[in-house]
């Protein structure tokens, strides 16, 4: 069994309540860096460890920390990105659903690393179920003392505020995100600046995935150096997987980065192998925004070495023949998946999710859908391909924000890989030639 860090105690009755979680041991990194560190140290802690960031991007958190612009006389600001809402991943939403405290005391311990003086949680808005519980978990860290004036009897004072959005995938990225949490369409900035500087009310902010925040306590309490130890190279730690599809086993596992993919896929520990005895055919391993790999792909790189449960490692060989380990969203699709319909569903979803603020990814994955429609329902021809190729290029780089590279990436990694399949949806479907 791999180490838990943030799993460990999930299980626990009453885990989800003040006194429960304080009883195992919570919030003893705010007492720790209240009382014992400087802010400096905190944030020293979090470059030491290596932790990346746990949303998508995978940038160093503590380097993160370290941009934001202390000479300003403005307030500092630390907002949590719960807009979990990539298709595939679901691990933010058990955590807060089932072990809330954690993420309020990485979010005070994060916030006073930061000189932070007033938090959010920026959630989906198709959460409120976990509004509700949030916001129960912070009127207990507010009665107990971990929140508001004073902390601990320290001069720290803290308040933290849960804000819900509408429903937007776009308010996942950044600075779409605070466009929304000050009350605007959640169209993403153009950067610079970038968020450290001029920020949630033009503002020095930093922000932070879930997962991400909710690491901060055991990094605090055990370390940097010995946070580090766990996992491979620059894959410190442990990381949350949000397994689906065809498996025996899906749900939110927590893995020490570096467990090859097929031990993850096949072992009873984790995903207990393929529905029904089949075949693997591809995995998504990151989310739907990163490229899709065939069964041989995923579970060696192009050198024949095994693939790892890694940043490194998943992105071997680039996107040739390669993916990203993203948000951790893993997919496993067996021989009975079409490709084109999934492709043609991920498809759906961007080209609705889209701002509409760049003409590439506004017009673009329009048209991706309507090809990717046509060929998946009989009436595409061999040449819509090339087209749908054509489209994803012009789309990849060329929009302020990565969902246009989230809409074009499955695409070009789709066809790449199985193009006989589109190949045969077109072939099969064209008119028949009748002589006269």
């Amino acid at each position: 069994m791999g180490r838990k860090l943030l799993l460990e105690h999930i299980n626990e009755p009453g885990i989800n309540t003040f006194e429960v979680y304080r009883k195992k041991g919570g919030y003893a990194s705010v007492e720790k860096a209240l009382k014992t560190m400087t802010p400096d140290a905190v944030t020293e802690e979090v470059k030491k460890s290596g932790l990346r960031g746990r949303g998508g991007a995978g940038f160093p958190a503590g380097m993160k920390w370290s941009f934001i612009d202390k000479k300003s006389d403005k307030p500092r600001y630390l907002v949590c990105n719960a807009d979990e809402s990539e298709p595939g991943t679901f691990k933010d939403r058990y955590l807060m659903e089932r072990i809330p405290h954690l993420l309020i005391e990485g979010m005070i311990t994060s916030s006073y690393a930061l000189g932070a003086k007033t938090s959010y949680i920026y959630i989906r808005g198709e959460y409120m179920y976990i509004v509700r519980i949030l916001e129960k978990a912070i009127d207990e860290a507010y009665a107990n003392g971990f929140l508001g004036k004073n902390i601990l009897g320290t001069d720290y004072s803290l308040d933290l505020y849960v804000h819900p959005g509408a429903g937007a995938y776009i308010c996942g990225e950044e600075t779409a995100l605070l466009e929304s949490l000050e009350g605007k369409r959640g169209n993403p900035r153009l950067k610079p600046p970038f968020p450290a500087v001029a920020g949630l009310y033009a503002s020095p902010t930093v922000v932070n995935n879930v997962e991400t925040i909710a690491t901060v306590p055991a990094i605090v309490n055990m370390t940097g150096d010995e946070y580090a130890k766990i996992g491979i190279g620059k894959s410190t730690g442990t990381k949350l997987i949000s397994a689906s599809g065809h498996i025996n086993k899906p749900g939110v596992y927590e893995i020490e980065l570096g467990v090859p993919v097929e031990e993850f896929i096949y072992s009873e520990e984790y995903c207990g192998g393929i529905w029904k005895g089949r075949k693997l055919k591809a995995v998504v391993a990151g989310g739907s925004s990163v490229p899709v790999l065939p069964a041989d792909l995923i579970l060696k790189t192009a050198k024949g070495e095994p693939r790892l449960m890694t940043y490194e490692s998943l992105s071997d060989g680039g996107f040739a023949t390669g993916t990203m380990l993203g948000s951790g969203g893993f997919i496993v699709m067996d021989e009975t998946t079409s490709i084109v319909q999934n492709l043609y569903t991920f498809a759906r979803f961007y080209h609705h999710e889209s701002c509409g603020q760049c003409s590439p990814c506004r017009e673009g994955t329009g048209w991706m859908e309507k090809i990717l429609h046509r060929l998946h329902h009989g009436h595409g021809k061999k040449e819509d391909i090339d087209v749908l190729l054509d489209v994803s290029k012009k789309i990849e780089g060329n929009t302020i924000c990565p969902l246009g590279d989230a809409a074009a990436w499955p695409v070009a990694s789709a066809i790449r890989h199985f193009r006989k399949e589109f190949e045969e949806a077109a072939l099969a479907h064209e008119p028949l030639l009748v002589n006269s």
